[in-house]
């Protein structure tokens, strides 16, 4: 999972690059000790105060003419990598069981997002769903979000109906 995180990104807030944290879990005991942990926040339905806190620095674009304007600037966020690390694993289990629960349901288009997926013919997939609907005279609505980026957004009295809907286990509903 962490194989393709970049060697050379910035270190997060805990100074922990994606080389250090590969060479970790690559022990076993180290490896079933993040599980461990993910699978007790899970459980107990808490986030550790740690893992939320994150500093924005602003950069220069490059080559800009003029860096009069914010749009020549870009934030960058940087967390904690180990929180990543857990991230990764929460988003992992969740498309796993979105997946099993056939929430997500998986044609042969390809959808973006999804573990082997890529988004190169979402747009196609799209259209046909739509054009189809409109064949039989409904109505079609879609629904797409990074979750990490929409969470703060997120009606959060709704998200627990949405994973019940899904038979998501409780303790995954009670977690978000």
């Amino acid at each position: 999972m962490i194989k393709k995180c970049n060697n050379s990104l910035t270190s997060g807030l805990n100074k922990l690059s994606w080389r250090y944290l590969k060479r970790i879990v690559k022990n076993m005991a180290c490896l079933n000790n993040f599980i461990d942990i993910t699978n007790a926040c899970i459980d107990i339905g808490h986030w550790p105060v740690h893992f939320k806190v994150l500093i924005t620095i602003v950069i220069s674009k490059p080559n800009k003419e003029s860096y009069d304007s914010p749009k020549a600037y870009q934030p960058i966020v940087l967390l904690n990598t180990i929180n990543k690390l857990f991230e990764k694993v929460i988003g992992k289990r969740l498309q796993f069981l979105s997946i099993s629960n056939n929430f997500i349901y998986l044609y042969s288009c390809q959808l973006g997002g999804l573990k082997q997926w890529s988004t190169t013919d979402v747009d196609i997939a799209l259209t046909y769903f739509i054009h189809m609907s409109w064949v039989k005279n409904l109505t079609i609505s879609t629904l797409a979000f990074d979750i990490t980026q929409f969470f703060p957004l997120l009606n959060h009295q709704l998200l627990p109906l949405i994973l019940d809907k899904a038979s998501f286990d409780p303790k995954i509903t009670s977690f978000f």
